[in-house]
């Protein structure tokens, strides 16, 4: 049933993008599609975060609208070396009630910066000895930040690691997506000798 979900969630967010890429009216498309398909007795919701992304050759930079239906915020790891939440308000969970209210954060990602997708199984790994307390945003954000500035697939590389070292307290799925602006470097103007 989770598969059934997944898959209507992922051709309707398709399908809705083509008519209208805007994040908001994407996740508000799904809602009703969700809300209208599992509230007959056996309810279903998901969580999403849908956005888009504009990069501008010209300066290196990438310009990313975001917008969340109850999944976690997306962290910014700014090249100069910190990593911040972009905070995603009005995400409730996507088919839970008729008409959700949803809204869009929008970021540029100068050249250097890596912007971190994750699901909660992340944040919501067990640490520690007894294993009852749970990773969290804190320490996302900190061991985040020790990754600013290095490559998409670097974070990626150190994240995974990261998550083998939770070992059994890893008890959900965790998917990760990052996405980096590469460093723009002025192509040198070709010169002409005799």
């Amino acid at each position: 049933q989770a598969a059934a979900v997944t898959s209507l969630t992922r051709y309707t967010l398709r399908a809705a993008a083509l008519h209208d890429a805007d994040p908001v009216s994407a996740l508000t498309t799904l809602n009703a599609v969700l809300h209208e398909r599992y509230t007959r007795g056996d309810p279903r919701y998901c969580t999403a975060i849908f956005g888009t992304i504009e990069p501008d050759p010209a300066t290196g930079r990438v310009t990313v609208c975001l917008a969340s239906g109850g999944h976690p915020p997306a962290l910014v790891l700014r090249a100069a070396g910190h990593a911040d939440f972009l905070p995603t308000p009005g995400g409730l969970l996507v088919g839970v009630l008729p008409k959700a209210p949803f809204a869009s954060a929008t970021t540029t990602l100068e050249p250097g910066d890596t912007l971190l997708l994750y699901t909660d199984g992340l944040t919501e790994a067990r640490t520690g000895q007894d294993r009852t307390t749970l990773y969290g945003d804190g320490a996302l954000r900190a061991f985040a930040a020790g990754q600013a500035g290095r490559p998409a697939e670097a974070v990626i590389q150190a994240l995974t690691g990261l998550l083998d070292d939770f070992g059994d307290g890893l008890d959900d799925d965790t998917a990760l997506l990052a996405i980096g602006a590469p460093t723009h470097q002025a192509i040198a103007p070709a010169v002409k000798t005799r």
